[in-house]
């Protein structure tokens, strides 16, 4: 023990320091845990929040719309794209336009009774684009119908159209002209 100014320490000067960062050490990591801690609280609570709810409504995407190359002479060309619908509720394709067709039909092709293949507008005149699901208008299944074109379908050019939906309304999109792949 030593003397100063008339008192008697008990414990010396470097013993002092030596329990003293004890005690710092201990309450460093006493915080390192508690913040630790928290931040795998954090985590676990941020898996168990739920995702934020689907939109509600249809939400309609039209994805790899094309469409054949035909001469200008050619009265008809048919476009074809896949539909799909992220949304909670079902919509209808209603109709379409394009400043490259006089009139757009939604059509389907079918087989005759005597083998050959047709083509005529689909039933009740729309085409329904299920919740959560998807259409293809496809060769030799749905497609749009652009009849007497006003342009030449030729490779590499994009046409305008517009697809209505009953309720998602217009979507313009491009029509790519391409050979079928």
């Amino acid at each position: 023990m030593s003397q100063s100014q008339g008192q008697i320490d008990m414990y010396p000067t470097n013993t002092i320091h030596a329990i003293h960062a004890k005690g710092v050490a201990r309450l460093i990591k006493r915080r390192a845990f508690i913040c630790l801690a928290m931040v795998v609280a954090a985590g676990v609570l941020a898996a168990c929040v739920a995702p934020p709810p689907a939109a509600s409504g249809p939400q309609i995407k039209i994805e790899g719309a094309w469409g054949r190359p035909s001469p200008k002479m050619a009265n008809a060309g048919a476009f074809y794209m896949a539909i799909s619908n992220s949304g909670n509720e079902a919509d209808k394709l209603i109709a379409g336009s394009s400043p490259s067709c006089g009139t757009v039909e939604l059509h389907e092709s079918y087989q005759t009774a005597d083998g050959m293949m047709g083509m005529r507008p689909v039933a009740g005149g729309s085409i329904e684009i299920p919740a959560g699901g998807q259409i293809e208008l496809k060769v030799g299944g749905l497609h749009v119908m652009c009849i007497d074109k006003a342009d030449d379908f030729a490779v590499g050019v994009k046409l305008p159209l517009t697809l209505t939906f009953e309720k998602s309304g217009d979507k313009t999109i491009d029509i790519e002209i391409r050979e079928n792949q």
